[in-house]
């Protein structure tokens, strides 16, 4: 932290940023195989146990301290901390200071594990801490002791709605220490932005924080010397700094450090100039004419692993047949296959309801991993608008790329990182390698009584829509409030359409539902609440048992499909049983879902079909040939995370080479 803390004073005025280090592959995969022992080390070294002990040394005299004695000693700490590495006594003093201001202000003390999780926060850690542990009040202790050091500080959530809500919850924390809290939203004018990132911690989404960044890269056309912008602004001309948005990126706290930095690094941000696209219309509506007239197997073939499609020889010469028709714009065979394969893709690897929705006379991405709707993105290379016609709306102009990163080199470009979320552990190793950030669990602060109830594997959809049905139905019986998690919009519908014909009341949560997400899921503790959720359910808002539903058993959650990441499994687990209460969860799958037929691989057909002739095993069998294909879909998203890291990498040579901003 200490190295932090100088940076920012040293470049202060600037724009202070990381630079880039270039690992070899060879240096990444001895990352990935160390992370292991690095993240034990650095558990056992990092002292977390005994964080609470030392913070409550100062327990007594902050509680007899008046405000005005307490603002007086955050002055205090501002000088201390700015002075030098942050010592562990001055951290125990500072979170017993941040402890006593929450207390006060908003009536919520930190719990001991919470100033555990802080503490592994401010070294730079990942803190793994259940549902309902708190992780949002826990931030406000690394973020106070960066501000009052001097060191601007981002904590980034995953959407708006977070943003907002933990920015106007923690607030008062903040303030009562004499500390600015700034909060960045969608829909926010520049002037607006630049004086929210001017406070001293400010509350923002992953997407708004990584554009702005992508905006000030293009206003300072590149990556110019600390020497040339303080110079710049030394002189009478107008400066680039003045226009900039950010101050740098100095400390960020990444709230569901999983879903942004590693599920959100698939994708590439892109900042892009819009050209009308209307004349393109009638070329997107004859390629997928003439991609309805292929056949797959003969024409083209489909890798659903891999999610892409390629053209065959003998599909490239039923393709020339058919556009002779179209001479002219089809004439040329390059752009004619790729303009087919575009429409292929759009055909038979992108649904509707599943990869996007149609709403407001637009395709709108569906995020496979959170179940939330990204209005805001559009897919690349005329993907999207070759999805508009196929569809039927109106076509939105195309965009041509001015600049673009990924979250993984943008958050590497942060003096300091730091992540918390609940589920960390599978993906401990990639945030090793790609971050540098050692994962940490947390201890939960009460027992956890949660239980699990298995897996049963049914061999068909319809068996296992029957089996889930009369499992709700026994459990609505007696009171207990469900929660089913899907996979897809599509399916949260399939089921309650079968929920209305067995008369059983529920609540559905999909991407169709997302503004009353918070208030859906708060009541899905009630006695007798049914809610059917894509798996966005929960993110962010806490399930609170109803009266008596804690003498019953508590929430009770079922799965009714395997995820390609067990992380998202784990998540929607984890909303039963928080801090203590009881609950418990299984899950209900079949054969025909999409983890199996995609991902399954010879072995795991032979393993199930030898588990199905001896019913003893069959249970057991299938379900490692699940777990096996989880493992195999795993593999393949942190290929395409890698694989995404380095094309970012190698444009970024290229651009540089020319002199053109990233």
């Amino acid at each position: 932290m200490s190295s932090l803390v100088a940076a920012a004073s040293a470049l202060r005025g600037a724009y202070p940023e990381r630079e880039e280090e270039r690992l070899s592959r060879l240096d990444e995969m001895a990352e990935r195989l160390a992370g292991g022992v690095t993240r034990r080390w650095r558990a056992h070294r990092s002292g977390l146990e005994l964080v609470p002990g030392r913070v409550d040394l100062h327990a007594a005299g902050m509680a007899a301290a008046s405000e005005a004695d307490l603002r007086a000693a955050a002055a205090g700490l501002r000088v201390s901390l700015r002075e030098g590495p942050f010592a562990d006594a001055a951290v125990a003093r500072c979170f017993a200071l941040v402890r006593e201001s929450a207390e006060r202000t908003i009536g919520q003390r930190h719990y001991d594990v919470q100033l555990m999780g802080g503490f592994a926060l401010l070294h730079g850690m990942v803190a793994e801490m259940e549902t309902g542990e708190g992780k949002t009040l826990s931030a406000t202790l690394p973020a106070a002791a960066a501000a009052l050091a001097g060191v601007p500080v981002h904590v980034v959530t995953v959407n708006d709605y977070l943003a907002r809500r933990d920015a106007e919850a923690m607030g008062a924390v903040y303030r009562a220490l004499g500390l600015s809290v700034g909060l960045v939203v969608s829909g926010m004018e520049p002037a607006a932005r630049r004086a929210a990132y001017a406070c001293d911690v400010t509350y923002c989404t992953n997407k708004e924080v990584a554009f702005d960044y992508l905006k000030d890269r293009i206003t300072l056309g590149g990556r110019p010397s600390r020497l040339s912008l303080l110079l710049e602004r030394l002189s009478d001309a107008p400066s680039r700094v003045e226009r900039l948005i950010h101050r740098g990126l100095h400390f960020a706290i990444v709230d569901e450090a999983d879903s942004v930095l590693v599920d959100e690094a698939r994708t590439p941000l892109i900042i892009a100039d819009r050209r009308d696209a209307s004349e393109e219309v009638e070329l997107y509506r004859t390629a997928l004419a003439l991609a309805g007239e292929l056949e797959a197997g003969r024409d083209f073939a489909v890798d659903e692993r891999e999610r892409q499609l390629r053209i065959l020889e003998a599909g490239s010469r039923h393709l020339a047949e058919l556009a002779a028709a179209h001479a002219g714009i089809l004439a040329g065979r390059r752009r004619r296959e790729e303009l087919v394969r575009q429409a292929l893709t759009a055909l038979h690897l992108f649904h509707r309801d599943q990869h996007y929705l149609v709403g407001e006379d637009r395709v709108k991405i569906i995020d496979e991993y959170t179940g939330r709707v990204m209005p805001d993105r559009s897919w690349e290379q005329g993907l999207h608008q070759m999805l508009e016609v196929k569809e039927g709306v109106a076509l939105t102009a195309r965009q041509e790329t001015r600049a673009r990163i990924s979250y993984q080199r943008f958050f590497r470009r942060y003096l300091r990182l730091a992540g918390m979320t609940g589920t960390a552990s599978e993906v401990a190793a990639e945030l090793q390698a790609i971050y540098r950030l050692p994962v940490v669990r947390i201890p939960t602060h009460r027992p956890l009584c949660r239980s699990d109830q298995g897996e049963r594997v049914l061999p068909t959809t319809d068996a296992r829509w029957d089996a889930i049905v009369e499992r709700i139905r026994e459990l609505h019986a007696v009171g207990r409030p469900v929660l089913v998690g899907t996979r897809s919009l599509a399916a949260s519908e399939t089921l309650s359409l079968r929920l209305h014909a067995a008369k059983l009341p529920h609540q559905v949560l999909n991407a169709r539902q997302d503004r009353e997400e918070a208030e859906i899921v708060a009541r899905a503790g009630q006695r007798g609440r049914i809610t059917v959720a894509t798996n966005m359910a929960g993110r962010g808002t806490d399930i609170l048992l109803g009266p008596g539903v804690a003498e019953l058993g508590g929430l009770h959650v079922i799965a009714t499909e395997r995820h390609e990441a067990r992380r998202i499994d784990r998540q929607l687990f984890g909303r039963a049983g928080r801090q203590g209460d009881p609950g418990s969860y299984e899950a209900i799958v079949s054969l025909e879902d999409e983890l199996f037929a995609v991902h399954a691989g010879p072995l795991e057909r032979r393993l199930v079909d030898a588990a199905l002739r001896r019913p003893g095993l069959a249970e057991r069998g299938v379900s490692l040939a699940l777990s096996r294909c989880q493992r195999a879909a795993e593999r393949r998203h942190a290929r395409v995370r890698h694989d995404l890291l380095k094309r970012d990498r190698d444009l970024d040579a290229m651009l540089a080479f020319s002199g053109r901003p990233e």
